[in-house]
């Protein structure tokens, strides 16, 4: 044998090969995989092996024959294999996606995977992040009276799974963070529908929340709210006697704020208290039942549509300090209509009693013209008779 003078680390030293390092990024051509362990052919470093919890989300999809780049997490586990993973070569992929995408103003599809009381867990192209609740569109907005945090993440556990298309509302990679909107991602179709409305329309809705304060209606995917004052033509103290949420109901609109609608459910019937307070006219002497008892007055209900205030001021002829000492809840009084304002339905009433009319200062004052014309007409005497 001829020798060459060539040595080993010669022909090692024309061909390098790297010393692996841990987070170096590699490729590999997938050998094999089971539901456990994924295999990957690394050529010169020899076989590499996902395992756990990477194979989740990343290695789903992969199929025998695929080549993918992995991250270096052990140089040489216990059979000799280069211990890898593909989530964080997918997470730094990833983050230059999502930095396009808020760059694009992008509006995608994620699946939140979790819930919590504040909102939506979600995963994008292996970052982490949230979905606030504050960042939900009219729809999906939980809307529950008294806030209850149960009912909130009951609410919010219904979309778990489910497609919500969002736009990124806040990125920075350097603090890991990732918050997104459906709410912003539904922006331009909301100012194009809200145009498309005018004060005085009559629309449909779904119910999407009762609250102390009144009704939210989802109308076309526009929020719009029914204020507690705008229900029922009557007085009403519980919204949720009227309405339950997924109930369809109608509403005239009564105001357009940026991209809320102001509706009104009582304007779609006539107003009952117009036509009854038609029947009275100032001074009339009507009966009323006290049904509240304030500092200021007295409510008097004079039919079952309207109810009167007394003041303070109109309960005596004398001065009153305590309107309990003139009245009762629950007694009936005749009292005297001394007010109408149709625009405001408001009644005022009086219990005082009513003014005496003058009295003449003298007899022969009653009716001086028809004394002085007789005068004028009289004979004259003449003296001495």
């Amino acid at each position: 044998m001829s020798n060459t003078g060539i040595s080993m680390d010669d022909l090692l030293a024309d061909q390098p090969i790297a010393a692996l390092n841990l987070e170096d990024v590699v490729e590999g051509t997938v050998i094999a995989k089971d539901r456990r362990e994924l295999w990957l052919d690394l050529g010169a470093y020899g076989t590499g092996v996902v395992t756990g919890k990477e194979l989740e989300h990343t290695a789903r999809d992969l199929q025998i024959g695929d080549v993918v780049s992995a991250s270096v997490i052990d140089i040489e586990n216990e059979q000799g294999q280069v211990v890898l993973s593909l989530k964080r070569v997918a997470k730094e992929k990833g983050w230059e996606e999502l930095e396009q995408r808020f760059k694009n103003k992008e509006v995608f599809g994620i699946v939140p995977f979790d819930a919590n009381k504040g909102g939506m867990l979600i995963e994008v192209d292996g970052v982490r992040g949230f979905l606030p609740v504050s960042q939900l569109s009219a729809e999906n907005y939980p809307r529950v009276t008294g806030a209850d945090k149960d009912e909130i993440l009951h609410r919010l556990n219904t979309l778990v799974g489910r497609t919500l298309m969002v736009r990124i509302l806040d990125l920075d990679r350097k603090e890991a963070k990732l918050i997104v909107s459906e709410k912003e991602a539904q922006r331009e179709f909301t100012q194009g529908k809200i145009a498309e409305f005018k004060v005085g329309d009559k629309v449909k809705g779904v119910v999407t929340g009762v609250v102390d304060f009144g009704v939210f209606v989802n109308v076309d995917g526009i929020e719009g709210l029914v204020h507690i004052s705008e229900i029922a033509w009557d007085r009403v103290d519980n919204p949720s006697k009227y309405v339950k949420v997924g109930q369809e109901i109608e509403a005239v609109i009564i105001a357009i704020d940026q991209d809320k609608l102001s509706l009104s459910m009582k304007q779609m019937s006539e107003d009952p208290w117009q036509k009854e307070i038609s029947a009275y006219k100032v001074g009339d002497e009507i009966d009323g039942k006290v049904t509240r008892i304030t500092p200021f007055g007295a409510f008097v209900q004079v039919t079952p549509v309207i109810e009167a205030l007394v003041h303070i001021s109109e309960l005596s002829d004398e001065h009153v300090l305590d309107p309990n000492t003139l009245v009762k809840v629950g007694e009936t009084k005749q009292f005297r209509v001394i007010g109408i304002d149709p625009t405001q339905h408001k009644l005022s009433l009086s219990l005082k009693s009513k003014a005496a009319p003058k009295a003449a200062s003298k007899a022969d004052d009653t009716d001086k013209p028809a004394a002085k014309e007789a005068a004028k007409k009289a004979p004259k005497q003449e003296k001495g008779e």
